[in-house]
């Protein structure tokens, strides 16, 4: 973390957090727009498909400073959205709040986490990388706005998965 930066609690999402986890959203033009219904079904926890939704919430602010959400299908975990509000950026922010959002997914009993990140996002890419994820594929034009492709990455959250490496040298 920076020096100066405020230090943050990671908590479960709630309603009263909603509109500034939207805002953060649509401050930053790579961020998924949802509507406002989108994030109260991100928190309801009878919705299916089950997800986890954090928010990064400075200690002394008591603002949000970031979220992420996350689709359980179990085994697997899918990351919808993760947005750091721009003043926020570059302070280890997003890094603390995926790592719980990890513990979370283990605690779920989910064995590996997906994600698919535009291929021009090289701080997020640099970040997954960090975390242990690895490309696994690519989905071509699959961004608009501009038509981007994607990069999809996995990770996996235990010793034992169903993706195994054989070395067939």
């Amino acid at each position: 973390m920076n020096s100066g930066a405020e230090a943050v609690a990671i908590q479960r999402m709630t309603a009263a957090a909603l509109a500034q986890v939207q805002a953060i959203a649509e401050s930053l033009s790579e961020a998924p727009h949802w509507p406002p219904m989108a994030y109260l079904t991100a928190i309801d926890p009878d919705a299916a498909p089950r997800r986890i939704a954090l928010v990064a919430t400075g200690l002394q602010s008591g603002s949000v400073l970031a979220f992420a959400v996350a689709s359980l299908l179990p085994p697997q975990a899918e990351l919808e959205t993760i947005a750091v509000a721009p003043e926020s950026q570059r302070r280890s922010i997003g890094r603390q709040i995926l790592t719980a959002l990890m513990d979370e997914l283990k605690a779920a009993g989910v064995h590996e986490f997906l994600l698919e990140v535009r291929s021009s996002n090289l701080p997020a890419i640099a970040l997954y990388r960090a975390l242990g994820f690895v490309p696994c594929g690519l989905r071509p034009g699959y961004y608009l706005d501009p038509v981007e492709d994607a990069v999809l990455m996995r990770l996996p959250l235990t010793e034992k998965s169903a993706w195994t490496r054989v070395d067939l040298a």
